[in-house]
């Protein structure tokens, strides 16, 4: 498919670097990643989540290693992982070390937590050898305190953004010199307007593509909100290759959030039922939450792209949700089952899931499918 925004950006064009058999930039499709929540050197319990990550879609998965322990159990991962594994490492090149030796598919570092410079040049030179990439992250969060940064209140957003491009940038060169050249750039604020900045001055200066995401974004119905705004912004910008919706949660409401984020920009093909529902209103005779949370359940596991429709009243339903490809619309005592806007029957308002139902299993089999 086209991954350009359907509202018309261009995607900004960037290097290319492989991640096993994923690709970041170049335009290609933005990635999902997430990361394991488990101990690392519970190899079970980590490929057991790597796997239902993957299931659900996500693309690159990352690894904390805050030990040598971690690092022993990187190589039962990396074989038998479904998708790309990137270690994830602070403070220790060792560390980062034993990962490009352990077969990691890339490794992601700030360098301003590595206090020795030359074993930072070990591990570029150690990562262009195994031909694995590097992300190289800074955040709003670890630069303040190194710094003794004192910003203007006025200013401080674009402050904080220059001095994290500026530091990012550097990093980047100094591995460039070391003959690194797959290379992803991420530069995360806390908040959503530093973030918007850091990646919009970045791209403006570098050919690096990008790892989106908000660091510290809080629980998931925070994280979504904030993640939605900061990466959503720049994706509509045509910035960003890869993301990550950073929340306080189960790493599969970060996959969902990320795809769900891609699937409205249009930037990922839906896998499988779209679902819109009204948001009420005193015309509302029927109990439409009850009824979406049944359509939802019973839909759970279809491949399908339908685009489906659960409206509260008979008035607007049918118009409102036109483009699906199928809904009904509630009433007190009967409904519509309706076909992209146009009435099909009149249903008693207790068969309204059942008949809906019905409908996109039709759908399903073949019959008159979805609308492209």
């Amino acid at each position: 498919m086209d991954h350009t925004p359907s509202f018309g950006t261009k995607r900004r064009r960037t290097r290319s670097v492989r991640v096993g058999d994923v690709t970041i930039g170049a335009r290609a499709p933005v990635s999902v990643q997430s990361m394991t929540k488990t101990h690392t050197e519970d190899v079970d319990a980590t490929l057991a989540q790597i796997t239902e990550l993957a299931r659900l879609g996500c693309d690159i998965i990352r690894c904390a290693v805050p030990n040598r322990k971690a690092a022993r159990a990187l190589p039962r991962i990396t074989a038998a992982s479904p998708i790309p594994v990137i270690a994830d490492i602070h403070f220790d090149h060792n560390l980062a070390l034993l990962a490009i030796d352990a077969g990691a598919d890339g490794v992601r570092i700030n360098p301003g937590n590595m206090r020795n410079r030359e074993g930072l040049k070990k591990v570029y030179r150690a990562a262009s050898e195994a031909g694995i990439k590097v992300r190289i992250g800074v955040n709003s969060g670890s630069i303040r305190p190194r710094k003794g940064l004192e910003v203007r209140p006025e200013a401080q957003h674009e402050e904080m953004a220059d001095l994290m491009v500026r530091e990012a940038l550097a990093y980047a060169e100094a591995a460039e010199k070391e003959g690194l050249r797959d290379i992803v750039l991420s530069l995360k604020g806390s908040d959503v307007p530093t973030t918007i900045a850091a990646y919009r001055a970045a791209a403006a200066r570098c050919d690096y593509p990008f790892h989106l995401g908000v660091t510290a974004a809080g629980p998931p119905n925070i994280s979504i909100v904030r993640s939605a705004i900061g990466i959503g912004t720049l994706l509509a910008e045509g910035i960003g290759d890869t993301i990550r919706v950073s929340m306080t949660g189960p790493p599969q409401e970060e996959v969902g959030a990320g795809i769900a984020m891609l699937e409205a920009l249009r930037l990922r093909a839906p896998v499988g039922p779209q679902i819109i529902s009204c948001p009420t209103c005193a015309r509302c005779e029927v109990d439409l939450s009850a009824l979406v949370e049944e359509v939802v359940r019973r839909v759970q596991g279809l491949s399908i792209p339908v685009k489906i429709a659960v409206m509260g009243c008979v008035v607007n339903g049918p118009g409102e949700a036109a483009e699906a490809d199928v809904g009904i619309a509630g009433g007190k005592d009967f409904g519509y089952l309706f076909r992209r806007g146009k009435k099909v029957r009149k249903v008693d308002a207790s068969q309204l899931a059942d008949a809906l139902i019905a409908e996109i299993e039709k759908l399903s089999s073949g019959g008159d499918g979805p609308q492209e």
